[in-house]
């Protein structure tokens, strides 16, 4: 093999993570999006996930560590991840089409104080589109996490965080490590006010 392809991807990933690291407005948008989600859960609302393929299982992954755990033993929190129900899934595509997928669990299970974060590396899938629109029709704020080519996504977006890069695998990476920070600011805030509350 004549090119280090493993050197030059992680190379281009750790360019990617530090200019990330080193944007305040997208550090704002992360710290923003983490209070939002603080709130909904402090108030017994729950966090609704969507994404296809890598996305999906990101999704999947977030999801387990707000219901699970990020790094401490705590309550658990209110998190579903929409890619996981085979049935549902299988039926609304059948039925409605692929691009249903999503928004029709959307309208069945979410309430008013609910929040939906939807990931999508190109921004433009129909089926994220879709739930995203059908959660901003009954009132649900929106999160959306895509790459720089994801401007099709900021229309339905209450908060949209945009990592710097329009390559797929980068983009997951750097989805992901945001969502670990965002879940230990989750777990460290809700565990310090659980433990305030509890003071005599």
């Amino acid at each position: 093999m004549t090119q280090d392809l493993i050197g030059t991807h992680l190379r281009q990933s750790l360019a990617a993570l530090d200019r990330a690291a080193r944007d305040p407005a997208l550090l704002a948008v992360a710290r923003k999006i983490a209070d939002v989600i603080i709130a909904a859960l402090d108030s017994g609302n729950k966090l609704l996930l969507v994404g296809n393929g890598g996305s999906a299982a990101d999704a999947q992954h977030i999801a387990a560590e707000i219901v699970g755990r990020y790094k401490k033993d705590r309550p658990g929190y209110a998190a579903m991840a929409l890619t996981t129900d085979t049935s549902a899934l299988t039926a609304i595509s059948n039925d409605y089409g692929f691009e249903w997928v999503f928004a029709r669990q959307v309208e069945g299970l979410a309430q008013e104080g609910d929040i939906l974060l939807a990931l999508s590396t190109s921004g433009r899938s129909p089926s994220i589109l879709k739930a995203l629109r059908a959660a901003r029709e009954l009132g649900i704020t929106t999160i959306g996490f895509t790459g720089t080519q994801g401007e099709p996504m900021a229309a339905y977006c209450d908060h949209l965080l945009v990592v710097p890069s329009d390559d797929t695998p980068i983009i997951q990476q750097i989805h992901i490590a945001f969502a670990h920070g965002i879940c230990d600011a989750i777990e460290q805030t809700m565990m310090r006010d659980t433990q305030r509350d509890a003071r005599p």
